[in-house]
């Protein structure tokens, strides 16, 4: 891999076998060392300055990042080969386990995008005056300060920060960019003797800031206000929390770069067509509301979104990707850890997918617990809700016996639990489970305690995008093929068509944003690819006979890939040329509810039109009496000599 692994046993406390490790991930590894932090420093400063080191030691990351800023050298990479695997309960084999974590932390993977966020420090402190005018105070030196005083208190004389009086009606935005409608707003009138008048109230005062500081006490200003960046909140009656969030508004001034998280197709969004809903899973599970509609496709506020990753995980089509790294990095770190675990000697790995608050418990265990399982292989994502059943059945395929998702108190749970039960669905048993534990030693006894399965036989390579990795994973974990019943709400499944109630109208595949449905041009025929299917339901919405219903399921075999035929029936063939067109049942349904009883069909050739093609009826309807296409007799051209063959007398009257 061209990297060197600078291996350190933490003064004797684990097991390091650097041949091993060397042996599963082709890297160049370091004799074991005891204290590259400590006694030993010299050599690690002699591996940064040979460059491109990776070295396995998160906890004194700070100290090593010093030394290569010291020896103006490249920072190196770090990895976690102690909490994560060395320091665990005694007769655990660790250097499997080592060698992935290795070979995953060697992985160049694409930075994330992100953009500038630019903060003056304009910031608006909303509360009743003694905590509102006590918080600009200590915060005027620092930021542009307004408050928003919410009672009537008697403002003080100090000069340093505005003070405006009224009611937020309207905030909008995040950090650096806030829009607000004020409405009974009143300013501040420094002038004249004895305390500060304002002026006459107005509605609809329209106001800008880069920082809000609630002190209200009441509801929050935004859903999910905690990950609303820009947006401070503290209960007034608790000093240190108004000073703690005070304090963090301070910090709120420069320039901030802030992540895209999530990628956007609009052309493949399921979301509506011809003003019918379909899908809106994304709309319906968004925290802080950065996702709307606009139109037959959503639109996402990138300075709201949080990045929480749920609306990836369920989006049907892929319109919506995570991208922070994108998903097809998450693939390639699963596929790894599984691969080089298999290599160096390891079976049947369990993983545990966790954030950076699990990866706190985790070294909690470690350091004074049993730690973890010695097959037990973490990986820490930044978006838990974002590790969806593609990702959960991903790992399964590829390798792992099984996969734990480790909670964090502020994660979101209704994501995660409708994608486990759609993962163990598809697997066919439950191998995912979700782990909502808070106690680091509850997790290890978790683990050793659990059930051991066998992985999957034969492995596969999770590459493509997530509809495509879920298939591949399916007839992996399910050799003998069939047909899979999934959950309700499933973005997998079947069109069922009544065909005695189905007019072949074909408005369902004028309107499928998937192209599941299609038409033949030579017959009338529905049909219909499983594959393409996202079960967005447009179809069954639009149909106007009611004919179509929905059925999740994930359909195996190669027939799934391929149309098929929902409906169909004999064209009719026109009375004049023979011609086939339209459904023969639904002219013959036409012509037995008009002909001879509708005034514009009363007569025999009238009615013989519904029977005759296009071109046919254009022609008959030409050449029929009381034509309304045709015109009389054209007028003749006046020219001069008609004009003055009439003579005076005439001219005159004209």
């Amino acid at each position: 891999m061209g990297k060197t692994l600078l291996l350190c046993d933490c003064l004797g406390s684990q097991t390091v076998d650097a041949d091993a490790i060397s042996k599963a991930t082709g890297m160049t590894c370091s004799k074991v060392h005891t204290g590259l932090c400590q006694h030993q420093s010299d050599r690690a400063a002699a591996a940064l300055a040979a460059g491109d080191v990776i070295i396995a030691c998160q906890q004194e990351r700070p100290f090593f990042e010093a030394l290569a800023e010291e020896l103006a050298t490249e920072v190196p990479g770090f990895v976690d080969l102690r909490d994560r695997a060395g320091w665990t309960e005694v007769g655990s084999t660790a250097a499997p386990k080592m060698a992935a974590l290795a070979a995953e932390a060697a992985l160049v993977l694409p930075s994330a995008r992100s953009l500038d966020i630019i903060s003056e420090g304009t910031c608006l402190i909303i509360g009743q005056g003694e905590v509102a005018f006590a918080a600009a105070a200590r915060l005027c030196d620092q930021l542009a300060v307004t408050v928003l005083q919410t009672d009537a208190a008697e403002v003080p004389a100090d000069r340093r920060y505005d003070v405006i009086r009224g009611r937020l009606g309207r905030a909008q935005g995040a950090l650096g960019g806030f829009r607000l409608r004020i409405d009974g707003f009143r300013q501040l009138l420094p002038g004249g003797r004895g305390s500060f008048a304002f002026s006459a109230s107005r509605d609809g005062a329209q106001s800008e800031c880069d920082i809000i500081l609630d002190l209200t006490g009441g509801s929050a200003l935004f859903p999910a206000p905690d990950k609303r960046e820009g947006y401070l909140r503290a209960d007034p009656r608790q000093p240190v929390a108004v000073a703690d969030a005070s304090a963090a508004a301070a910090q709120m001034v420069g320039t901030f770069e802030k992540p895209l998280y999530v990628r956007l197709e609009e052309s493949l969004c399921a979301h509506s067509r011809a003003e019918q809903t379909g899908c809106s899973k994304c709309l319906d599970i968004c925290p802080t509301g950065a996702i709307v509609s606009a139109g037959e496709h959503v639109a996402i506020d990138p300075m709201i979104c949080a990045g929480c990753g749920a609306c990836s995980a369920l989006c049907p089509s892929g319109a919506i990707s995570y991208d922070a790294p994108p998903v097809s990095s998450v693939f390639r770190r699963l596929d790894t850890l599984s691969a080089t675990y298999r290599k160096a000697g390891g079976r049947n790995p369990r993983l545990l997918v966790h954030d950076s608050h699990g990866a706190e418990m985790i070294r909690l265990a470690a350091r004074f617990g049993r730690g973890l399982p010695g097959d037990v292989i973490p990986i820490e994502v930044a978006a838990l809700a974002g590790f969806g059943h593609a990702e959960m059945l991903a790992a399964l395929s590829c390798g792992f016996a099984s996969v734990d998702v480790l909670l964090a108190p502020r994660t979101e749970r209704d994501t995660p639990a409708g994608e486990t039960a759609l993962a163990n669905a598809v697997a066919g048993h439950a191998a995912v489970a979700l782990l909502d534990l808070s106690d680091p030693d509850a997790l290890s006894d978790h683990l050793y305690g659990a059930d051991r399965k066998p992985a999957v036989a034969t492995p596969v390579l999770p590459i493509g995008t997530r509809r495509q990795v879920t298939r591949v994973a399916a007839k992996a974990l399910n050799p003998a093929g069939g047909t899979l019943a999934l959950p309700a709400g499933a973005p997998y499944g079947a069109v069922l068509v009544d065909t005695d109630a189905c007019t072949l109208c074909l408005s369902c595949v004028s309107l499928c944003p998937s192209g599941a449905l299609g038409d033949n041009e030579d017959k009338p025929q529905l049909l219909f690819q499983e594959d393409a299917c996202l079960q967005c339901g447009i179809c069954a919405t639009i149909c106007p006979e009611k004919a179509i219903t929905l059925k999740p399921q994930l359909e195996l075999s190669d027939a799934a890939l391929s149309q098929r035929v929902l409906n169909e029936e004999e064209p009719f063939a026109c009375v004049e040329c023979g011609a086939l067109f339209g459904v023969k049942s639904t002219v013959e349904k036409v012509v037995e509810k008009l002909a001879g009883k509708h005034s514009m069909f009363a007569n025999e050739k009238a009615a013989r039109m519904i029977q005759m093609c296009d071109k046919c009826r254009i022609a008959a309807q030409y050449h029929s009496e009381n034509n309304p296409f045709a015109m009389g007799t054209p007028r003749r051209v006046r020219t001069t000599d008609d004009y003055l063959a009439e003579g005076p007398s005439k001219r005159k009257d004209h």
